[in-house]
């Protein structure tokens, strides 16, 4: 029995590589056949990359999947929960290109994805050390990163709001344009995105609140509050909306100042305790 297992997991290890590396070639070929058609004149690129991203993303999750199944539980640190987000970007952003002109987005995000995966990938020299999170634990970090991702696309989107403004007004058409929806659509997508967000990021802040039993034990004191913040930034911002149909640069300025917060919650602390103080957070 246990010559099987051994033999079953280096199998699995050995074919980790072999999946990072489709889905990062993947991933590239979708990039740069945008960024081809973003090159012609502003043409459309169909829906070739967004099946590639797709495909990407697939494996994307596969690998995660394996390396948390070897390590017997979610492994949720810096490398890892960025590969978490970086997939769940790729896949909002390559669905979304389906059904709307977004594919631009893409030569952010699906370079994003295969960095991150190889970057995750890389920090594996073994097998992960087993997980001792609970199911609520996991839980409250899965609507965690699920939350950063869906905002994280939304300040993506604010950015791309903010270019579309500055270039009409200054009378530029064209080019990058031509591949972006409406400026109203962009807008009421940007909106979509940060109520899931703001939603997602609420379910998260109660099961904390429910299931961490000691935030400053657990070095979460600094996320929690920050979370917070962010939160009630995005609740202001969609109350704005709603009573006084905020929009256009008002609506980017929130939505990156909220990121910004959000960024620092979520990465800012990871980096610092497990990079730079060798702890865990």
């Amino acid at each position: 029995m246990g010559l099987q297992a051994g033999a079953l997991l280096c199998d699995t290890l050995g074919m980790i590589p072999s999946l990072i590396s489709a889905a990062c070639v993947l991933y590239l070929l979708a990039t740069a056949w945008q960024a081809r058609a973003l090159t012609a004149h502003g043409a459309q690129a169909g829906t070739a990359p967004s099946v590639m991203a797709l495909s990407a993303a697939l494996l994307h999750g596969l690998v995660i999947g394996q390396l948390w199944r070897l390590a017997g539980g979610i492994d949720l640190h810096f490398s890892a929960a960025l590969a978490v987000v970086a997939v769940v970007i790729a896949a909002l952003t390559a669905l979304l290109s389906l059904w709307r002109p977004l594919g631009a987005l893409g030569i952010i995000s699906y370079p994003c994805g295969a960095a991150f995966l190889l970057a995750y990938g890389l920090s594996q020299t073994g097998v992960p050390s087993p997980s001792t999170l609970a199911w609520p634990i996991q839980l409250h970090a899965g609507l965690s990163l699920l939350a950063y991702a869906a905002l994280s696309l939304a300040a993506l989107l604010a950015i791309v709001l903010w270019w579309q403004e500055r270039a009409l007004r200054q009378r530029q058409f064209g080019g990058f344009l031509n591949m972006l929806p409406p400026l109203t659509m962009v807008e009421s997508l940007l909106f979509q995105l940060i109520l899931a967000g703001f939603v997602l990021l609420a379910a998260a802040l109660i099961t904390g609140a429910l299931f961490v039993d000691d935030l400053f034990a657990q070095h979460l004191v600094h996320k929690t509050v920050l979370s917070i913040l962010a939160w009630l930034v995005f609740g202001a911002l969609l109350l704005g909306r709603w009573r006084r149909g905020w929009r256009g640069r008002r609506a980017v300025r929130w939505t990156l100042s909220a990121m910004a917060l959000l960024a620092l919650a979520f990465f800012g602390s990871k980096f610092v305790l497990e990079l730079v103080l060798a702890r865990s957070g």
